[in-house]
């Protein structure tokens, strides 16, 4: 007596086995991305309170006047340049 198919896997054993690691590894990925997504989030806001709003646009008067107080320039070119943006001039004078 030969019993080479009686307790061994048919061709439906191999089918559900081949689903079953689809699924297996399926789920793997789904919950390694979960897992990045929830670490990567950005926080969110409590419900009832607001971010705080974006700085202000620094004015190129405003950072001409800090460079002159930095002493990056002088004060003939702090005035020429500030003349210039006040004038609406934008050619370059190098």
């Amino acid at each position: 007596m030969t019993y080479w198919n009686d307790h061994g896997m048919n061709g439906w054993g191999f089918g559900l086995m081949a689903v079953g690691m689809l699924l297996f590894w399926g789920l793997v990925v789904v919950a390694v991305v979960l897992v990045v997504r929830h670490l990567v989030q950005t926080p969110q806001h409590p419900q009832g309170t607001h971010p705080s709003p974006p700085p202000e646009r620094v004015q190129p008067e405003q950072l001409l006047a800090v460079r002159f107080a930095r002493g990056e320039i002088d004060a003939d070119e702090y005035r020429h340049r500030l003349e210039v943006l006040r004038s609406g001039d934008s050619s370059p004078t190098g």
